[in-house]
């Protein structure tokens, strides 16, 4: 908003000491981020615009939410960045062209928002190598949607930038904007300051009873008591009057501001208002597009009266003094004037420069169906998609099927508005428009469609078993339209119905695999998802034997597909966690998972999906675990975590819960565990309380707690689930024969050698062997302990050789083969502690105790003092790779490289990057005895 003259910020000491210290950081290079809050006219564009007049030395840019430019992708953004697109040549050729495409630049695929974020992030940091960048926004409760999402990823990224962001949010409509940033909360002044203010405005003193009352009366709003006192009499703040003798205190500030600045209109030349309105119903505040309206209408601009009315400031733009004028001027005006205005907008709006908001004027002046105003609103829809701006797109869609006259079409765009809603998050909406699909004559393949939504928006509300029986009603009709989205739809049943632990049943996996099987339903148009749902359907229906050579077939495909296109890439991110979290535990190949995993981590980096990166960093992350590489699995969780906080998303728990469950850290644990389970209850995802299941059963034997592993495991075998079941046997095995349970334990057995029989790998057949030798004596015991290391380093399972070793000296020890377990149990130790495996290693250590070993403690390497993040960017840099490049790789700023490089530097005692391979090298961990002597590891 514009403000009225600048007033002496009166009573605002403490907010302007802290925009003082914002600015002293940011001129020293430091990043900052503050968001203003306060209800309307408290003072936030005022403290912007003292900001903007201290900051000398730096560059300040600037955007303003309107809200009758809430439906236009991209529009605050472009605002933002316009003074800097000369530097766009200067960005890595993804994030160049996604802003590109964003922007209305160049035509292409739609950009990924978040990489649209990272070019921003880089655009701001390569403005501010000149000279600081502060960045201020006003009304930020107005964006766009996607400006805000991508403004808010950037805020949640900037860290070494000579960047500040300063984000005015008006409450209590912004209250949900921007939440977890740093915040200065705007109240109204004190009683003492807002007498000043308002003895100010009128001029002179006042009564003391009657200046209290009227503070009180604008709870030290500051607009409201500067444009109450505007021209009024002594009497009329006496007694609360305005001129026409109506109260003027009644009701919400905000609400009493807008009435007051409604007031003033009436007297204003009947031209002046209708240029007001003009101006009010087009956020762009172009002059010469207001004359061109103006002259539409046939009405000479003259705006002088609204100006003297401190209405509006002219310049080369029209800009209202507040917001809330731009309100007063639009509601008090007739509906029959408004869609004249919007008329005469839609007309002098260049249809080639500005199609979209021409469509959007045409469809404001619309009065009631209309064809060519819907197929306007449709065009621009697409292109909203086409630049990404897919909440945009939801919106216009949703008018373009209000102004629709046939009931065909009308259903057709209420059905796309809904799915648009419901990919732009916004289910409740999806919902309501669904309905209205609902009630129109549908064809086949839109009826095939709605049911699957209405599926999706159950499934993402709870992931009961309720959506799948929509999803295989879905498929069916996709299947008799002869649709290539049957065999996809199959497969997210069959999915849908694992997440809610149900494999049984009518409403079961194996249920909807055999539907699946006997639907005769096209192909897909991706020989990878076709083999995947033949694998899986033969997995769930003809059992192991032939359903895991079919999953593994299906496996390497996605492993080599090729991805011509961004739209195959996009859909094969979708495809992957369909095999990685459901079905990669049933072929029992680390090596594949390790394959499938880093590919998606690849795939996503390289289009800028960053929705998607945080998923594939955890199932990455989830291999590295089972490599025992326990810091590199923490440095792709740490950028999971980092990076679903900056988009917006929930963190990904699962790979956290494992990697504290095999390092023992129960503290840690325990509540996540707890919280996990209490949100499995409430939506109904069974077969995540069948993984809790085999967390806590690592956690509670490497803790040598039996008991309670033996019942965790137990719970998670016992759930009708289908993606833990064999790593939970192994728990429960393990479990019940330290507890002397020995019929579980070979109940159990039987399970999971059925489970592995037809899995080819090292991972099953040390899994089988080891649990085996847990119920054999003898020779036959040694012998399968000794097959079981053998068979886990062949499957690359670090840990669970290390836990072989630990198994099998134990089983010496007990036998009396002491110097052997040593062996054994030396070796276990070294591998767990070097993984930092806590619990583990210390029921080694206990064992070789025992034997009468001399147990060394190993020092902590220097390298774990260096943060996840801190490593990540250390080995990258090691390994050769650029700033810019790195940046590119983590989705953070050059600048916050060489940040995290400097930090690098000090702990590890060097001063450049060309003594990193050396020093991350040498930074071994070292053993010392019990009486202190160190060696080396």
């Amino acid at each position: 908003m514009i403000a009225s003259p600048l007033p002496d910020l009166v009573g605002r000491h403490r907010e302007c000491e802290a925009l003082d210290d914002l600015l002293t950081d940011l001129r020293a290079g430091g990043s900052r981020v503050l968001v203003i809050r306060g209800e309307a006219g408290i003072g936030k564009t005022v403290l912007l615009e003292y900001l903007a007049a201290q900051a000398s030395r730096t560059k300040v840019t600037r955007a303003q939410g309107i809200e009758a430019d809430m439906e236009l992708p991209y529009a605050s953004l472009h605002q933002l960045c316009a003074p800097f697109l000369d530097q766009l040549d200067d960005l890595p050729a993804p994030q160049r062209e996604a802003l590109r495409v964003a922007f209305g630049m160049a035509a292409g695929d739609p950009p990924d928002r978040f990489l649209v974020g990272l070019a921003v992030l880089t655009l701001l940091t390569r403005a501010s190598e000149a000279r600081p960048v502060l960045v201020l926004i006003d009304d930020a409760q107005w964006l766009d949607q996607v400006s805000l999402q991508t403004l808010e990823f950037v805020a949640r990224r900037l860290l070494a930038e000579a960047v500040a962001m300063v984000v005015a949010v008006r409450d209590p409509e912004g209250q949900e904007t921007l939440t977890g940033l740093p915040t200065l909360r705007i109240g109204g002044l004190d009683a003492t300051a807002a007498g000043e203010l308002l003895e100010t405005a009128v001029g002179g003193r006042l009564e003391k009873r009657i200046r209290d009352r009227f503070v009180a009366e604008m709870h030290g709003n500051p607009l409201a008591l500067l444009e109450f006192s505007r021209g009024r009499s002594a009497a009329e703040l006496a007694y609360g009057l305005d001129s026409s003798g109506h109260p003027i205190v009644q009701g919400p500030v905000a609400s009493r501001i807008e009435r007051d600045f409604a007031q003033r209109l009436g007297s204003l030349p009947e031209a002046t208002r209708t240029l007001l309105l003009i101006a009010a119903a087009e956020p762009v505040g172009d002059a010469r597009l207001l004359a061109r309206a103006a002259a539409t209408l046939k009405i000479t601009p003259f705006a002088a009266p609204a100006k003297v009315a401190g209405l509006i400031e002219l310049g080369e733009s029209v800009r209202f003094r507040h917001p809330l004028v731009r309100s007063a001027v639009y509601h008090q005006a007739a509906p029959e004037a408004r869609r004249s205005v919007h008329r005469a907008l839609a007309v002098a709006t260049d249809p080639v420069l500005d199609p979209d908001r021409r469509a959007w004027h045409a469809a404001q002046a619309a009065d009631g169906p209309d064809e060519e105003v819907a197929a306007g609103l449709e065009r621009a829809a697409g292109r909203a998609r086409q630049r990404g701006g897919i909440a945009a797109e939801a919106v216009l869609l949703e008018r373009a099927a209000e102004v629709t006259p046939d009931r065909r079409s009308r259903g057709r765009r209420a059905l796309a508005a809904a799915e648009a809603h419901f990919s732009a998050a916004a289910p409740d909406r999806a919902t309501e428009l669904a309905t209205v699909a609902e009630l129109c004559p549908l064809d086949p393949l839109d009826r095939a469609r709605l049911a699957r939504l209405r599926a999706r928006i159950l499934f993402a509300r709870s992931r009961s078993d309720e959506a799948a029986p929509l999803l295989l009603d879905a498929a069916a009709q996709f299947t008799a339209a002869g649709s290539p989205l049957a065999r996809e739809t199959y497969l997210e049943a069959i999915s849908a119905t694992i997440f809610a632990g149900r494999v049984h049943g009518p409403a079961g996996a194996r249920a909807a695999a055999i539907a699946a099987r006997a639907s005769g339903a096209p192909p897909s148009g991706s020989e990878a998802a076709d083999l995947l749902l033949d694998g899986v359907a033969a997995l769930l229906t003809d059992g192991y034997e032939t359903g895991v050579p079919a999953l593994r077939g299906a496996l390497d495909l996605l492993a080599t597909e090729e991805l011509p296109t961004r739209e195959a890439t996009v859909r094969w991110l979708l495809l992957v966690p369909v095999a990685l979290e459901a079905f990669i535990h049933y072929a029992w190949d680390l090596h594949a998972w390790d394959t499938l995993s880093n590919r998606a981590v690849r795939m996503a980096r390289d289009i800028g999906a960053l929705g998607a990166l945080p998923p594939a960093l955890v199932y990455a992350g989830g291999v590295h675990i089972h490599y025992g590489d326990f810091a590199e699995a923490d440095r792709m969780i740490d950028e999971a975590d980092a990076l679903a906080a900056a988009t917006g998303h929930a963190p990904h728990k699962y790979a956290t819960l494992v990697l504290a469950a095999w390092r023992g850290e129960a503290d840690i644990a325990s509540g996540i565990i707890e919280e996990a389970r209490q949100r499995a209850d409430q939506r109904g995802e069974v077969s995540l309380l069948g993984a809790m299941g085999y967390i806590q059963g690592v956690l509670y034997n490497g803790l040598a707690r039996y008991e309670e592993a033996l019942e965790a495991a137990r719970t998670g075998i016992e759930h009708d689930g289908f993606n833990f079941a064999g790593l939970s046997l192994i728990e429960h095995i393990e479990a019940a024969t330290r507890c002397g349970e020995l019929e579980q334990a070979r109940a159990s057995l039987d399970r999971l050698v059925d489970l592995t029989r037809a899995a080819d790998s090292g991972w099953a057949g040390g899994a089988t062997a080891r649990s085996r030798a847990l119920l054999a004596d003898g020779e036959e015991a040694d012998r399968l302990y000794r097959a079981a290391i053998v068979e886990f380093e062949r499957g690359g399972v670090t840990v669970e050789v290390a836990r072989s070793h630990l198994l099998y000296g134990e089983w010496l020890r007990r036998t009396h083969q002491r110097s052997l377990a040593r062996e054994h149990l030396r070796t276990a130790h070294e591998m767990f502690d070097g993984m930092r495996a806590h619990a583990f290693a210390e029921r080694a250590r206990r064992e070789l105790l025992a034997t009468g070993e001399h147990v060394r403690v190993r020092e902590a390497a220097v390298t774990s003092a260096l943060t996840p993040q801190e490593s990540q960017v250390a080995t990258l840099a090691a390994d050769g790779m650029t700033n810019a490049k790195i940046g590119a790789e983590l989705f953070i700023s050059p600048h916050t490289v060489e940040w995290h490089l400097r930090k690098v530097y000090a702990k590890l005692g060097i001063n450049s990057r060309r003594a990193l391979p050396g020093a991350l090298a040498s930074t071994r961990p070292t053993d010392r005895d019990d009486e202190g002597l160190v060696r080396a590891g």
